[in-house]
Parts: structure tokens; C-alpha cells; sequence
């Protein structure tokens, strides 16, 4: 039977209840440097950073990186073997970025940072505090669920520029077009930039040219145009001289190309 001092009870029971404190969502265990993560090459974790904090180390580590914010962060080490690292925080749904330092928390040296990746040559002997962050590029925070990676760099980059020897040259314009090709691999990127001089007469008409892509460095040989438009006159038909400089650069480091390809323009003088 279910008593009147039962019900009193079962009151208090449901009151308490009631009335007792939430259970909070605890920070990340490595929310701090002293509870740094240990990573190596292969590495990888997917991480609730809701409750993660910021303090005053990670405002030290950021002072010559600058990021607008390092709102929910936590940190990771790895120990230098002389080989290229890349920590890419990309597939996070938020918007993420890394600071790479070395030294003592409180007392960090930069060695590089960014937004989703970024790349470096880990010495051997060296440890590297990596701090993952909220860097509300996106306009939110608390961070959110952090996807962090830890991989080997991809080999240095390599590039090869052409220049087809026939272009052609607007008589009314006197604006040269150019073309060519480009292959390049283990790049991100690719900026080709060249100069163009032709002797005209007494004179020698000058012009530059620049193409930049990104994602097309796939191995494939990939064809340019460009339109050049001289600095003090106009490019007629005849030969022109093309002197060209490519950069394909990937997460860790850049490689140079260049040529030089005399080049016919066919059009009116």
C-alpha cells in the first residue's frame, strides 16, 4: 500500500532529482600543454572540442602567428625524426588551424601555422608542440569536432614549363598571345610569371605575363594562354623573346622552373 509518508518520500526522491546539478562535459584530456597528446607520423584522432579552453600559453605560442582566435584548443607533440610532417585539421567541421612550435610552453618558438594545413622538417632530437584551434575564420565557436591527421610529407615538387614557338600578335592592339604547357606534381599550386621583349625598330618593346593555378598539379601536362600587353608600344609580328619562371609549391616547400623560347608572332608589322 502506498502511504501518505511513502508519497512524502517519493517527493523528496523526484525533488532531489529535480534540483540536482547537471553533469558538465569535461574538457579534452590534452585541453592544456601538460596534457599534451604524443603523435607520430600516421597518427590520426576525431576529437569533441565543445569543452575545450584557451589560456594564456596558447595566446604565447599564437604571438608571431597571429591567428584571429585560439578559442577551443588542444594540444599535440611529436618528437623530430629529420623528416617532413603535415598536420592537416581540414576535415574538421568547423574552421580550424594549427600553430608548430618548439621550446617550452609559455616560452615557444614558432616554427609555422595556418589554416587546415600545414607543413614542416621536424629535426631529429626536436619536440614540437602542435596546438589545434578554433580560429573563427568562420565567425562561430566553440570549435566542434576536430578531424587532426599527422602524415609524412610528399616528396619537393616538380615542374616543367614549355613555350610554343608561334604565338600570334593583334596588329590593332599590339597585344601578343602566348601559349604553351606546364606539368607539375606534388604541388598544390603552380605561379608562372615571364617577360617578353621584342626589338622594334630603334626600340624594344617590353611585356610580362603571370598564371597561377591551384589543383591542376596532378601529373598531367596542362596547356596556358596568355595575353601580353606591352609596357611602352606595341608588339608586332616578327621574333619576341620569352624568358619564363615557374613556382610549383606544396605544403612544405617550393620548386623553381624556367626556360627561354624565341617565339615568331605572326601579324602585321
Amino acid at each position: 500500500m502506498f502511504t501518505r509518508r511513502h508519497f512524502s518520500a517519493a517527493v523528496l526522491v523526484i525533488a532531489s532529482g529535480v534540483v540536482a546539478s547537471p553533469a558538465w562535459a569535461a574538457p579534452p584530456t590534452n585541453d592544456t600543454s601538460a596534457g599534451a597528446t604524443a603523435a607520430t607520423i600516421g597518427f590520426s584522432q576525431s576529437l569533441d572540442t565543445s569543452q575545450a579552453t584557451t589560456d594564456a600559453q596558447d595566446t604565447q605560442a599564437n604571438a608571431d602567428c597571429g591567428a584571429p582566435a585560439t578559442d577551443a584548443s588542444v594540444w599535440y607533440t611529436v618528437a623530430g625524426t629529420g623528416s617532413g610532417v603535415v598536420v592537416d585539421v581540414s576535415a574538421s567541421d568547423y574552421s580550424a588551424g594549427v600553430i608548430v612550435a618548439t621550446g617550452t610552453p609559455g616560452n615557444l618558438e614558432l616554427v609555422t601555422c595556418g589554416a587546415g594545413t600545414v607543413g614542416f622538417t621536424a629535426d631529429t632530437g626536436t619536440t614540437y608542440y602542435v596546438l589545434a584551434f578554433d580560429d573563427q575564420e568562420d565567425g562561430t565557436g566553440n570549435g566542434g569536432h576536430l578531424s587532426i591527421a599527422f602524415s609524412a610529407a610528399p616528396p619537393p615538387p616538380t615542374v616543367d614549363v614549355t613555350v610554343n614557338p608561334r604565338g600570334t600578335v593583334s596588329t590593332r592592339t599590339g597585344v601578343a598571345h602566348l601559349s604553351g604547357t606546364y606539368t607539375c606534381s606534388d604541388a598544390d599550386s603552380i605561379d608562372i610569371f615571364g617577360d617578353v621583349s621584342q626589338p622594334v625598330g630603334r626600340f624594344t618593346i617590353r611585356g610580362s605575363f603571370d598564371i597561377y593555378s591551384e589543383g591542376t598539379c596532378d601529373g598531367t601536362p596542362q596547356s596556358w594562354t596568355a595575353d601580353v600587353i606591352a609596357d611602352n608600344g606595341k608588339f608586332a609580328g616578327g621574333k619576341a623573346l620569352t624568358v619564363a619562371f615557374s613556382f610549383a609549391c606544396g605544403v612544405l616547400e617550393c620548386t623553381e622552373g624556367y626556360t627561354e623560347q624565341t617565339v615568331r608572332l605572326s601579324g602585321g608589322r
